[in-house]
Parts: C-alpha cells; structure tokens; sequence
C-alpha cells in the first residue's frame, strides 16, 4: 500500500504542476492572454479524460500481465519526451488562431507523460481493488486531490517566484522519471496479485443505481446502468461548471485581485477530498437545505446587497468582503452536494474506473461549456445564475420529501431571482458583447440632456475608457490619459522638443482610443490590440479614432509578437497600457521587452508604461528595465479632477532625452528607487508576490 499511495500522490501532484510549468514556458510565444490559459486549459481537461478512458479499457479487456506489459512499455517510451521543454522550431511566426499550433506544441512536448500521469490513479486503485477486495480505494482519490492541493498552493508564493522557469521544468521531469520508476513498480505488483474471492465475478443482480432519495453505495457488483453513468456525468459536469463561473464571477466582476482564483479551486479539491475521504462529512439531511439557501442568496447577490449602514436592501453588488465570503462558501457547499451524491453512487470497486472515466467526462464537458461555449453562446456570464437554477432543479429531483418541498421553493425564488439578475444587467448596459477575451459593457453614466453624461467601457470591473458624449467635450482626454497624466505630458513634451515635426506614436491597448486625441494632422498613432471586438466597440460606440487628426493604424494580435516580426517602427513615444487587472501580461514586462520596445523607439523617445494598479506595485520592475537599456525612469502621478473627467493616473516613462527628463521632472515626475531584493524579469523569471501592494 504506501508503494501505490506514493504513486498516486507524486502523479496528483506532477499532474496539477505541469499545467502552469508548461503553460509559462509558451506565453511568451503566444501572447499571454486568456486565448492561452484556456486552450491549454481544454487540453489538459480532454487528455485527462483520454487517460482514464484508457484505463478503463484496460482494466477491462486486458489480463493483468498485459496491462503491465503495455504500460510499462508506454511509461518507458514517455521518457523520450523528457525535458519538458517545447522545441523552438513549433513557435509560431504569426499570431493568427493560435490555437491549432498551441495544441500541437502541447501534445508534442507534454502528451504522452500527462496522459500517463492521469491514468495512475484509476489503474492503480483498480490494481488494489483486485488484490485487497477493494477497501478503501475510494480514499485514495481524496488523497490524491490533497496531493493536488499541495501543487496548487505551492505554485504560486514558492515555485514561481523562486524557481526560474528552465528549473522548474527540469525539476518536473526530474520528478516525472521517479514517478515512472514507481509506476512500473506498481504494474509489476499488479502481475503477481491473485484476484480476491471478495471481487471474483459473479452473477450480476438487478442494477442497484439508487432510486431518488435512496441512501449511499452499491451494494453489488453489478455493472452500472446508462442512466447512472449519466448521472454521474451531470453532477460532475454541474461542479466544474460551478467552479469556473464562481471563479469567472469574483475576479471579473467583484474583484480584479491576483491569485483571487486559487481560492474557489483550492475550495472545490477541498470537497473532493472530504467526500471521498469515507468518513461521513456529507449528510444529504444537512447539505440539500443548506444547497438551496446558498443557491438562492447567491442569485439574489448578484443584483441586490444589503446596506449596513441603513440596515435597508439595494440595487447593486454586494461589498467585496461580503462577495468573496458568500461565494467561497457557497461554492463549497453546492460542491459538497454534487461530489457527495456522486459518492453515494459510486459502483463496486471492479466497475471504478468506469466510475472515473463518467466523472472525468463531467469535468470536461462543464470545462468546454464555460470556457468555448458560453463566450460565443451568451454576451454575459449568464452561466453562472443558470447553474446556479440547475443545481436547486437536480437536488428537488434526487431528493424526497421535506427536503424536496424546500428545494421546489427555492427552485421558485431562483427563477425569480435570474429574472431580476437579467433586468439589473441590461437595465444599465447599453451593449454587451463576448468573446474569448472576455465581457466588454459599454455603460452611460448620466442622463443624455447632462452635458456631463459619458459613455464607459469596462472589461469586468476594469474601465478601460470614457468620452463625453456632448460634442463640446467629447474631444477631451479623459480618465487616466489627461493632459497633466504621465502620457499626456510626455506627448505634449515630445511634440514640443521636436519642433513641431508629425509624431509617430505608437499604443499597446486600444480601450476607447483616448489617446488618440491628442493626435495632429501628418501625426501617425500605431494601435496594438488583442481583442478584436475591443476595436469593433471603440469605432462604434466612441468617437476618438474617426475624430482624430492623425491617421491611426491598427495592429490585430498580440502586441509583443507584431513588435517582434515589425521593421522599427521609429516611435517618438510608445505608450504600454496593459497592467490595470489582476492577470497582468508579465511577457510585456521582460527584459527581452523592453528589448523590442527599444528597437521601435527613436533615440530621443520615450517608452511609457500604464502602471496604475489597485493591487500590484510595478513602479521598481520598469526602473529595472529601464536600466537594462541605460535609460532613465520618471515616476509621474497625477491626482483626480474635480469634475471627475480624470482618474488618479501612474505612469513611469522611460527615456534617454535629457530635455524630455528635465520637462517631467518640472512638470512633478520623480526618479524611482529600487527595494532591496527586486530581479529584472525575464521570460524565465518573475515574481508576482513580491510586488503585491
């Protein structure tokens, strides 16, 4: 037994590792926008689910010997694919649908080693199921979601930031090969185990698939009926549907906080390991009620909080503190009831890893819905109060009784409460669109006859721009791009000192187009943007690019990779606007960035960084580029204006021109020190934890 614990353990933990290890060593290459996360995400969830197909079949069609020759033989042929490091020849040479080369470069440099990883824990306990009569096995998959946990938690404050990421992918294959030695150790085992008369076959009885409302287990061995595997893939498809749109839920539209989504699938292992744990910690008498209460508040938060101060119920999301509390919870205990009835059904250890295959299906299918489906399906984040109705609908039906009168009541609020959710997001929208970057909204902020009103657009919680709609005002900067901002001066400056020659300008993030205000007739303003339906929004709903005297371009695609294929541009100014929210572009913030900005930017030019950041400090990381390159870095901060056309703005503009530093520096801008301790980053090191404010 601690031979095959081990193994399960080592492969939870390289399998939860590998996904962040490989998916840092490719972002660079492809961008590091959210494209990214997900397709690797869809990768993982697909070829988990191929692995414990495979083990499925193999328990099933093969004699132990066999099974052991062909896996041993695979675990010897994935060694081949050790280090994991993905081959330069697979990068890509433009940023068109990346999607196909990042899948091909996955399968390629990780394929076979994470197939086997994910086959280890259905094979192994099927291995321990026919030696030992199958006690216990179901435990070892709570262990095996502890072992995962270990790999979550520790990732983020300890590996990332310490290990650069050469190491850390040579450290997971040095734990991967110690993982083959025990793998092979156990399907050796598994030839000299002679089946226990506890789990020889048998006559099968009638299918004991429990009734609604029936207590837990399979008292038989009989293999399981279609409608119960398909249950089973419905209560784990309806938990990975949950997990990913709580957690879309309080990073877009609570809180835009780095590492805020460790915290819902640190919450949804935690039920996997209580539920198969087997000691009791779900009680359908107890969770079914509390599921419905938490069901139902956690609609009703989604368009009404409660105010303390007046002890009175209003319009709007709840406070943050309150937010993240409620749907954290929430988010337990709706999982504890799908994961505890899926182990109140689990089969007969013989059928388990026909158990885990349904199971592995369920997570996959909720991953594609959220994650490819929902973006293009819906324009908002509709699939969270539509799971939320689903799950009270199962429990009425797997219920009786009391139980499930209250779940048929609740079923009532929670319509009502979708209802109400529906008029509170689009009673304030004039548009909503989706794709896969992501929600934009486009919102006004006062009635049209205010000669105040301004069309906004926010990406989750993130105002990526305004404009006046009055034809008076809707020239002005506004927002973060003023005249006395760090930009705003430095265009003026640059304009000033060069004698009044047309600019080249050159913008990594589009927003509403802002800056291009400040454009002149013969300027040049070069857009790199990411997200085309950013662009598509900016043209129609805001007036800023066709109102430009300059000629704008815009650049579709990743903008470190368009610089990277670009001839010098010859910038007089390149403004970087791309680290407002949580999941900053760290692959713009490199040492072999600044690099491309460099070559881009005229030698009297200025390189500006957008650096107003709620959480993260990132004044010392662009002082240290800075110095990569030998030119200086200028701190310039502007307040609030008092009619509110302008926000507190951060910028570092970073430059070689005397004049330029001398202007900024009369102007308010400061130099910038280092704390002890600070790296440059790199595309092999950065260190987000140390810059958390």
């Amino acid at each position: 037994m601690p031979l095959y614990a081990a193994t399960i353990a080592l492969s939870a933990f390289l399998l939860f590792l590998v996904q962040p290890v490989i998916a840092r060593q490719i972002l660079p290459w492809f961008g590091g926008s959210a494209a990214v996360w997900t397709t690797c995400m869809v990768f993982f969830q697909i070829l988990l689910l191929a692995g414990y197909a495979y083990s499925d079949a193999v328990i099933r069609r093969l004699s132990p010997r066999a099974q052991a020759r062909l896996h041993g033989a695979l675990l010897v042929a994935s060694l081949a694919a050790l280090p994991i490091t993905p081959d330069a020849a697979l990068e890509p040479e433009n940023a068109d649908n990346p999607i196909g080369r990042i899948l091909l470069l996955l399968a390629v440099t990780i394929g076979l080693p994470y197939l086997l990883l994910s086959t280890t824990g259905p094979l192994v306990q099927a291995w321990i199921a026919r030696r030992n009569a199958g006690a216990g096995v179901y435990r070892l998959y709570a262990l095996s979601n502890v072992a995962s946990m270990l790999a979550l938690i520790a990732y983020p404050p300890v590996i990332e930031p310490l290990v650069t990421v050469r190491m850390q992918s040579l450290g997971w294959s040095a734990g991967y090969a110690l993982f083959v030695l025990l793998a092979a150790g156990c399907a050796w085992q598994a030839t000299r185990a002679q089946p226990s008369p506890a789990v020889a076959p048998e006559a099968p009885p009638a299918d004991p698939s429990p009734t609604p409302g029936s207590p837990a287990g399979d008292p038989g061995g009989a293999p399981p009926a279609w409608h119960r595997q398909a249950l089973w893939i419905l209560l784990s498809m309806l938990g990975s549907v949950l997990l990913l749109s709580v957690t879309t839920h309080i990073t877009q539209n609570v809180a835009s906080i780095p590492f805020l989504w460790v915290l819902p699938l640190a919450v949804y292992l935690l039920t996997f390991i209580l539920c198969f744990d087997g000691k009791g910690w779900y009680l359908r008498s107890w969770y079914g009620p509390l599921a419905c209460v938490m069901a139902v508040l956690m609609l009703r938060g989604l368009s009404v909080h409660f105010d303390w101060n007046d002890w009175s119920f209003k319009r709007g999301l709840i406070p943050f503190d309150e937010a993240v509390a409620l749907y954290v919870f929430g988010l337990f205990v709706l999982c504890m009831f799908c994961h505890g009835e899926l182990v109140a059904r689990k089969p007969a250890p013989q059928h388990l890893t026909r158990f885990y295959l349904m199971l592995s299906l369920g997570g996959a299918l909720g991953g594609l819905a959220v994650a490819i489906a929902a973006p293009f399906a819906f324009a908002w984040y509709w699939e969270f109060p539509l799971a939320l109705v689903a799950l009270v609908l199962v429990l009425g039906f797997l219920t009786r009784g009391a139980v499930q009168l209250f779940s048929a009541a609740a079923l009532v609020v929670s319509l009502l409460g979708l209802l109400d959710y529906v008029r509170f997001v689009r009673g304030d929208a004039i548009e909503l669109s989706r794709n896969f970057y992501g929600t934009l909204r486009v919102k006004s902020t006062a009635q049209d006859s205010d000669p105040n009103a301004r069309w906004r657009l926010l990406h989750g919680t993130i105002t990526h721009g305004e404009q006046y709609r009055s034809a008076a005002r809707r020239a002005q900067p506004t927002t973060y791009y003023g005249h006395d901002s760090g930009i705003g001066l430095a265009l003026t400056a640059a304009r000033e000192l060069g004698l009044g020659r047309a600019q080249r300008v050159g913008l990594v993030g589009l927003g509403v187009g802002t800056l291009a205000a400040y454009g002149r007739d013969g300027d040049v303003y070069r857009v790199y943007e990411l997200n085309p339906a950013v662009v598509e929004v900016a043209r129609r709903r805001f007036s800023y690019l066709s109102d430009s005297a300059a000629r704008v371009e815009i650049a579709l695609g990743d903008a470190r990779l368009v610089l990277e294929r670009e001839q010098g541009q010859r910038f007089d100014v390149l403004a970087v606007d791309a680290f407002s929210s949580d999941s900053i572009p760290v692959h713009l913030l490199t040492r072999e960035a600044i690099r491309h900005y460099r070559r881009h930017v005229t030698e009297d030019g200025v390189i500006a960084f957008h650096v107003s950041n709620r959480y993260l400090d990132l004044t010392g990381v662009v002082r240290l580029l800075a110095d990569e390159i030998g030119w200086q870095a200028i701190r310039v901060v502007s307040d609030v204006k008092d009619d509110g056309s302008a926000y507190r703005s951060d910028w570092i503009l970073v430059t070689g021109n005397g004049a330029l530093i001398e202007r900024l520096q009369a102007a308010g801008g400061g130099l910038i020190a280092v704390e002890p301790g600070l790296r440059v980053w790199s595309d092999d090191f950065n260190n987000l934890f140390q810059v958390l404010k």
